[in-house]
């Protein structure tokens, strides 16, 4: 059984819990132990105890720590990644592509340590300096979802000890291989006792501690809206900072002057791969009337070439669908679709392997109406809507009736659409001739509305969650 990891000592529960393969049920990567209230709670101390010290810290030991932890994480990727592969399903050159912004991750943030940022002002008063300066928050608690088991939690967790945080981390139940890999990794790099602590559990009982706990002065949560509520809702009692990343309803626009392969290919990009499991997946294909018909039958012929199969598979190009719960709300809706009037013009049946998987073929459904559930609920499944419009005004209008806002993108050749979607699209991030999934890790990540609450994650943007700014005035 995989231990926890709380103040530097490895810790054994009574109970664990088995890690699935979702490409082979029968394929058991380990047993991780869960932690309960006592454990977290031990986590919470360890990492309250530690941070004045290490909110203290050298900037070159942060960076030291951060640049041992990115190089590590790089060198082993295609063994990282075959263990994503495994848990998580994604298949093996998406889960690679992880490992590697993971590691990358880690070496921004150890150079982010070392650029501080502040200012020196001469106060209206004469004689009086100004000094404006960056301090860390605390502790902080991170609670991380399944379906990018690396590189959220790096994104997270590197700016936090970046800027002088502690950490207690949660991962999502579904994937502790690669929480457990990297807290193993920031271990044996030398992180100091107490600065990172890992507790895997049960939202109920792990993340409700956290929670809980007033000695938590931060929380970045990414997850579902209805859980993302649950945090904001404990937090206000203990006024603490909270980041949250929820959900998204992500419309792909393609207008008439669209180049039409391209276009076919940002849509099946942005919609099914990596199982179609992305907060930023294009769920919405919001298609203009001049070029629908030739773009369905295209990507309709995409869709069922495409291959489905176990993850670790060279030809294999989507994987299965994380767990037995996900696959079969995915199936509901596609047939809840269909029964609001929806086509199922290509994929979304169950699909047969050698192995005993969660294998679902993509799905797109045409002749959908703005208001059907499939256009409103987030699926976060291989699973596609189109909604045919007249053209590009009534398709920003659609694109924009949606309570989220993380991504929106938009396909076309003139430069004026362009520019006005930029320019009006309500969402935090927006794409012109890109897939709206795939984003740099060096940049700001986030949305409005319903999809994101809270200071920016990545990129030096990171900074305004991960400290608090302190004004200092001297008179000598």
């Amino acid at each position: 059984m995989k231990p926890l990891l709380i103040n530097n000592a490895w810790v054994t529960t009574s109970h664990g819990l088995d890690n699935i393969n979702p490409s082979d049920t029968s394929d058991i990567e380990n047993e991780y132990a869960q932690a309960g209230r006592s454990e977290t709670e031990a986590a919470i101390e360890a990492a309250t105890n530690a941070a004045p010290e290490w909110g203290l810290s050298s900037p070159q030991q942060r960076h030291d720590l951060l640049h041992k932890v990115g190089v590590e994480i790089l060198a082993r990727k295609e063994e990282l990644g075959t263990l994503l592969a495994r848990e998580e399903g994604k298949v093996l050159p998406e889960a690679i592509g992880e490992v590697n912004r993971a590691g990358q991750i880690f070496l921004f943030f150890a150079g982010e340590a070392l650029r501080q940022q502040g200012d020196r002002l001469d106060s209206v008063r004469p004689g009086v300096g100004v000094e404006v300066t960056r301090e860390p928050v605390g502790v902080i608690g991170v609670i991380a979802p399944w379906n990018f088991p690396i590189a959220i939690p790096a994104w997270k967790i590197a700016p936090a000890l970046c800027y002088g945080n502690t950490v207690v981390f949660k991962p999502a139940e579904l994937v502790p291989g690669c929480a457990w890999a990297l807290a193993d990794i920031l271990h044996r790099a030398g992180v100091p006792a107490g600065v990172f602590n890992l507790v895997m559990g049960p939202g109920a009982v792990v993340g409700q501690t956290i929670l809980d706990d007033p000695r938590v002065d931060a929380i970045s949560f990414t997850g579902s809206v209805a859980t993302g509520k649950r945090v904001a809702e404990a937090s206000l009692p203990h006024l603490r900072k909270i980041q949250l990343e929820m959900g998204g309803k992500n419309p792909l626009i393609v207008l008439d002057d669209a180049d039409l392969d391209l276009a076919v290919n940002i849509a099946a990009d942005g919609a099914f791969f990596s199982t179609g499991q992305r907060c930023t997946a294009s769920s919405r294909l919001i298609v203009c009337e001049g070029i629908h018909d030739r773009f369905v039958s295209a990507l309709a012929e995409r869709v069922s070439a495409l291959k489905v199969g176990h993850a670790l598979e060279e030809t294999t190009q989507i994987g299965p669908v994380v767990d037995a719960t996900q696959f079969a709300q995915d199936l509901d809706y596609i047939e809840g679709a269909r029964a609001q009037g929806g086509v199922l013009r290509a994929g979304g049946e169950a699909v047969e392997r050698q192995t005993k998987g969660y294998f679902l073929q993509p799905a797109l459904i045409t002749e959908t109406q703005p208001d059907m559930t499939i256009n409103c609920d987030e699926v976060f499944g291989p699973v596609a809507s189109v909604i045919r419009v007249g053209g590009y005004d009534q398709a920003l209008a659609l694109a924009n009736d949606t309570p989220f806002g993380l991504s929106a993108g938009i396909c076309t050749t003139s430069l004026k659409f362009a520019s006005d979607f930029k320019r009006k699209a309500q969402a935090g991030m927006v794409m012109v001739n890109l897939p709206t999934a795939g984003v740099d890790y060096h940049v700001p990540f986030g949305g409005r509305k319903a999809s994101s609450y809270g200071s920016r994650e990545q990129g030096r943007y990171a900074v305004d969650f991960f400290t608090t700014v302190k004004t200092a005035y001297t008179l000598p």
